[in-house]
């Protein structure tokens, strides 16, 4: 079983999800290593397949889940919308957990990324999205103190500043994101209930209004299998 192709391994472990209910733990890792005959380094590298796909997830300190079928976000890149917006078009029902705001100075990162001066008074705020009470996405917004102060934001916030922006009347434009796909970081993976380490699809964006200010510097977390986003592009010459 030394040479147990890698094929073959992840046939098998599809067989085992398929046939395992929503919600239970597979058997451990090394028991389950033990049983396909290969080693704990080869199925773990066989089984971020399945949590890529969202079939699976891991927690951290518990075990391996199945994950039941779902709905999953589905949108383009175009346009910036939040995920409540994007969740009550698909209509599918979302929850905040983990809401954290705070009162921060700039180092030099954050006063880059919003072209403010280091020392400059911001405010943060980072929250767990939920879908079926499970997390998909970890979301981290930091502005400048002048445009968004944590007290403004009552209990009715349902978890996108972008929206809270737009509903007094920002005057908001442009967005500009890098997109990646990163290993989850000890506190990423803890409020995504993940193992430290597992692939994520990361964005890292600015806001602008219409003078041109950045207003927002965003980090955003998402689960691969729960998002599929997609770029509708023109040919060029």
């Amino acid at each position: 079983m030394t040479n147990f192709p890698f094929q073959r391994l992840q046939a098998d472990l599809a067989a085992l999800i398929a046939k395992t209910p929503a919600g239970q733990r597979l058997v451990s890792e090394p028991d389950l290593a033990k049983q396909l005959g290969v080693s704990r380094a080869t199925l773990r590298e066989a089984m971020r397949t399945f949590e890529t796909q969202g079939l699976i997830r891991r927690r951290q300190g518990s075990g391996t889940y199945v994950v039941g079928k779902f709905q999953a976000f589905d949108s383009g890149l175009e346009v910036l919308e939040s995920i409540e917006t994007l969740a009550n078009r698909l209509n599918l029902e979302i929850s905040v957990s983990d809401l954290q705001m705070e009162q921060l100075l700039a180092d030099d990162h954050l006063a880059s990324m919003l072209n403010v001066t280091r020392g400059s008074r911001l405010s943060r705020v980072r929250r767990v999205i939920c879908t079926d009470a499970r997390p998909v996405a970890y979301l981290v917004d930091t502005l400048p103190e002048d445009i968004l102060r944590t007290d403004e934001l009552h209990s009715e916030f349902h978890g996108s500043v972008l929206d809270f922006l737009l509903s007094r009347g920002d005057a908001l434009t442009t967005s500009r994101a890098d997109v990646s796909a990163i290993g989850a970081t000890a506190e990423v993976a803890k409020h995504l209930e993940i193992q430290r380490g597992d692939v994520l699809l990361h964005f890292s964006a600015q806001l602008f209004n219409s003078n041109g200010r950045i207003i927002d510097y965003s980090l955003s977390y998402f689960i691969p299998g729960h998002f599929h986003f997609h770029i509708v592009r023109r040919v060029g010459k």
